[in-house]
């Protein structure tokens, strides 16, 4: 079962949150290439969403690389290893992020501090999911 919270309140629009936790999940192990993911009617379900919400979530992570869908066994984790095309989609909106970062005072360092932090959290939790 997947564990999925929605923050209703916030601005963010649901899909995004959704694809936001799948995929924080996959760096986290917590769910790993292969695992097959709820049908897009029972995680509407268990999410109280609409299920146009999920199958949205479900082909913008397609179209991302980090799920493929078969007729069969439905929507599955499989991350896509093409190197080039995730430094190009992480460049571009890496350049957005910095930019809001720097408007708001962050410098390299800062930066620097907080990626490091991020990343000894996801091997942390890499750790205990393995």
């Amino acid at each position: 079962m997947m564990l999925i919270q929605i923050d209703f309140s916030s601005d963010e629009a649901i899909y995004q949150q959704l694809c936001n936790q799948i995929k924080l999940g996959i760096a986290t192990a917590r769910y790993v290439d292969g695992e097959v993911l709820p049908s897009v009617r029972q995680l509407a379900e268990d999410i109280g969403i609409n299920m146009h919400t999920v199958n949205k979530a479900y082909t913008v992570l397609r179209q991302e690389g980090y799920v493929k869908v078969d007729r069969r066994r439905g929507a599955f984790i499989c991350v896509e290893t093409d190197r080039d095309a995730a430094v190009r989609r992480t460049a571009k909106e890496l350049r957005v992020l910095l930019a809001d970062a720097r408007c708001h005072g962050l410098n390299r360092e800062d930066l620097h501090t907080l990626v490091d932090r991020i990343y000894d959290e996801y091997d942390a939790a890499t750790e205990g999911n393995g």
